[in-house]
């Protein structure tokens, strides 16, 4: 369906025209009208749908019109919270082009950086604030912030701030919150813990559930090389001077990791940057905005920095490290084959990563090629016989979901190790 089939005013349809969108995708088509209608949504839909716009225009809209009616100053009226500062800085940026021609002021807010200028900008008046948890919380008990006119209120990513222990601070946010609100609720998985927390919140909503987690897009190349870990790099090395691979988007599952594949490739003349947790948020921002703009052709990401990434004609992602849970994967290839574009997914798996592949191929319920034409095959070392004493049990690690199993006599408790193994998938 057409944008201008959906009762969308003029100037967002202007907008959305200069960067290039007709066409609404399922999940705006489906949402954007029940958004307008005044009802509460709860949407399934995983990175690369276009959910963004599918809130951003309806909210915009309401405000609009709302501010032909007052001249009142700024107040925070729509509320969006999203887990990372990349995300929030990829929905601000999309408010901004989506409301152009509207008047309306976006500020997005999060931590690692000053909050000076955050706080100023709150105190010129601000009409819609995109955030995360921590950070709101922190200036709401500073006073800077008020959430009493919040007429809009969205939480995206919902399993994801789950994974990252997120959830705590966003109940207490909620308590701030009016109980007359319009509310919005995605998440790209539906665990127990989510669900029950989306019912706190939505007043009857319409749900919408848009390419479920299992099923990946279908216009992705996706493929597997079995490889040593020790020949990773020199894998990836070669891959990276083929030429059509002009831009790729390489996963690694630690900090530590993806700083060690950056260097490596530098030796190889091939120009790379990392984006985790670690860097500072001026070196993240001017790290993602270089691969953005195709200055740099390698990004190697960490889960948790990569949620937010959003590059038009991703033509690669890879899959240094398989992840340990298997809806990271699709979340992770899901960069690429945005929009209707195509995409390549190529993974790597070593033998200890063998089992995590498994599960990912039973989550999307297709096998994934292997390619056999390798240069660096996997070689399996003979097992060596165990040395530990008898009797003494120790904890495993379950590749279907990351978390550790509870042995006998185990010091540290089953939750316990959950939760330091949920943050460590985030490094």
């Amino acid at each position: 369906m057409l944008f201008k089939n959906l009762n969308i005013i003029e100037p967002i349809q202007k907008s959305l025209l200069q960067v290039g969108y007709s066409e609404a995708t399922p999940i705006q088509e489906q949402a954007i009208p029940t958004l307008l209608a005044g009802k509460d949504l709860l949407g399934c839909a995983q990175t690369g749908t276009g959910k963004t716009a599918a809130f951003a225009i309806p909210i915009l809209q309401g405000l609009s019109t709302e501010q032909r009616s007052t001249r009142s100053k700024k107040q925070i009226k729509a509320l969006i919270l999203a887990p990372t500062r990349e995300l929030v800085i990829q929905i601000g940026e999309n408010f901004e082009t989506y409301g152009k021609y509207l008047g309306l002021k976006t500020l997005v807010i999060f931590g690692g950086v000053s909050q000076h200028p955050q706080t100023q900008s709150l105190n010129r008046g601000v009409d819609i604030l995109v955030a995360t948890p921590g950070r709101l919380l922190d200036l709401i008990h500073q006073g800077f912030i008020s959430l009493k006119q919040i007429q809009y209120f969205v939480l995206d990513e919902a399993d994801m701030m789950l994974d990252m222990g997120m959830l705590q601070d966003v109940r207490k946010i909620i308590k701030f919150l009016p109980q007359i609100k319009q509310s919005m609720f995605f998440s790209a998985t539906m665990p127990s813990e989510i669900a029950k927390l989306a019912n706190s919140i939505l007043k009857n909503p319409t749900k919408i559930e848009i390419t479920p987690v299992s099923s990946t897009v279908d216009i992705i190349e996706q493929s597997v090389y079995y490889v040593n870990k020790s020949n990773k790099t020199k894998l990836l090395i070669d891959l990276l001077k083929n030429k059509e691979i002009t831009s790729a988007l390489v996963f690694s599952r630690t900090k530590h990791g993806a700083d060690k594949i950056v260097k490596t490739l530098e030796k190889s003349k091939l120009q790379a940057e990392a984006i985790h947790g670690n860097k500072s948020q001026n070196a993240r921002q001017r790290a993602l905005n270089s691969f953005k703009e195709g200055k740099t052709r390698v990004l190697v990401a960490t889960d948790i920095a990569a949620r937010g990434i959003d590059v038009d004609e991703l033509s690669h992602v890879i899959n240094y490290d398989l992840p340990e849970v298997p809806e990271t994967y699709v979340h992770r290839i899901g960069r690429t084959g945005r929009a209707g574009h195509g995409g390549i997914a190529i993974s790597f798996c070593d033998v200890e990563e063998k089992s995590s592949l498994k599960y990912i191929e039973k989550l999307i319920s297709k096998s994934i090629p292997v390619i056999e034409n390798n240069l660096y095959p996997l070689v399996e070392m003979p097992k060596e016989k165990s040395s530990k004493p008898i009797g003494r049990s120790s904890s495993t690690r379950n590749p279907k979901t990351g978390y550790g199993n509870k042995s006998k006599g185990s010091k540290v408790s089953q939750s316990t190790t959950r939760k330091n193994d949920k943050m460590n998938r985030y490094k």
